[in-house]
């Protein structure tokens, strides 16, 4: 992982930690057990990273509830 893909995960799970009012090492810990991070930020941070935080963010969201790591 580059620095670049690095900065991008830190910013993701402290966007998602204040959104969700979860402190970041349990959002951090959610998106590495179900997958999310390794399996769609990291590869995916060509495309994301060009998303609007908000837009970033409702996705993130709603991937996290579609894998069953967020209540409905």
């Amino acid at each position: 992982m580059n620095a670049d893909i690095l900065r991008f995960v830190t910013y993701c799970i402290g966007q998602l930690a204040l959104r969700l009012h979860l402190p970041q090492q349990q959002v951090y810990r959610k998106l590495k057990s179900s997958g999310i991070l390794y399996d769609y930020i990291v590869p995916s941070y060509d495309v994301l990273h060009t998303f609007g935080s908000r837009y970033l963010m409702d996705d993130l969201v709603e991937y996290m509830r579609e894998k069953g790591v967020l209540d409905r």
